[in-house]
């Protein structure tokens, strides 16, 4: 037996409009056609790249690069670095997602995802989302309730972690600190009877003012400084914060560091003179 059709259906056919042949089974047909024909939504990708060293770049980054139909990137020059590096063809839609923009790169965003496109995001160097822009493009696309999968990858804070070679059983990533010095006093200040190292991000304006508050707030812990990580002329400088502090009080380096900070459990113990034991 047909089933019935719609009223707005009875009205087209009553004017004409529609061949009265379109009956509720057809009507269904029809209907199954339409939603037959609606893409599956698309999922988001997060690739990190080279913090670096442009061979850092992992052999699953590269193909799903390849495969992309839409990409949101911090800067496109520094992506199309890793596109000629690795003879990537530029993805069908290509825009920015940086400080300026990412409100609007996340509407854009969930506009393709509906649409049926897997978009990938990535920036500058490393992971998008921690210090780089992405953050809030990532958490718009969760609450919107598409997927999300994140590649591992290059990572300046693990990189900078073990280079370190301090006691790190846990740490935290404090990212860049607020400029203010209260305010940047405050973040560290949770972390004074902590055995958690820190990772924090730097300019190198700022370098040897930073290092030196930090010697004043946790006396004479062991850090690191970390520059042009898996580069070529990478360093990593070791020692007390206050023996930081004081080679870097004049010097200003070149490019951003990544400052690793020991926890508690670095300071020297009481019967320790100029760090060899008593």
């Amino acid at each position: 037996m047909p089933l019935p059709a719609s009223t707005g259906l009875r009205r087209l056919m009553t004017a004409g409009k529609v061949a009265p042949i379109l009956d509720g089974m057809a009507l269904l047909w029809l209907c199954e056609r339409v939603i037959m024909a609606r893409p599956d939504p698309g999922t988001l990708i997060v690739i990190p790249t080279p913090i670096g060293n442009l061979e850092d770049m992992t052999y699953r980054g590269i193909r799903i690069l390849k495969e992309l139909d839409a990409l949101a990137c911090e800067d496109t020059r520094h992506t199309r670095r890793v596109f000629e590096r690795y003879s990537i063809e530029r993805p069908e839609i290509l825009f920015s997602c940086n400080s300026h923009n990412e409100k609007q790169a996340a509407d854009r965003t969930l506009s393709l995802l509906n649409s049926g496109y897997d978009v990938g995001l990535c920036s500058d160097a490393g992971m998008p989302g921690l210090s780089d822009p992405g953050q809030l493009l990532i958490q718009k696309v969760i609450e919107a309730g598409f997927e999300v999968d994140i590649l591992p990858g290059p990572s300046a804070v693990t990189t900078a972690i073990l280079a370190a070679g301090v006691k790190a059983a846990q740490f935290a990533f404090l990212g860049f600190l607020p400029q203010r010095k209260a305010r940047r006093r405050r973040a560290m200040e949770l972390y004074i009877e902590s055995d958690t190292a820190l990772v924090i991000f730097e300019s190198p304006r700022r370098l040897g003012r930073f290092l030196a508050e930090a010697g004043e707030l946790f006396g004479e812990r062991q850090g690191a400084v970390c520059f042009e990580l898996t580069k070529k002329f990478q360093r990593v400088e070791r020692g007390s914060l206050p023996k930081l502090a004081a080679d870097h009080a004049e010097i200003e380096p070149r490019g951003e560091a990544v400052v690793v900070i020991g926890g508690a459990n670095t300071l020297p113990k009481s019967d320790e003179i100029d760090g060899r034991p008593a």
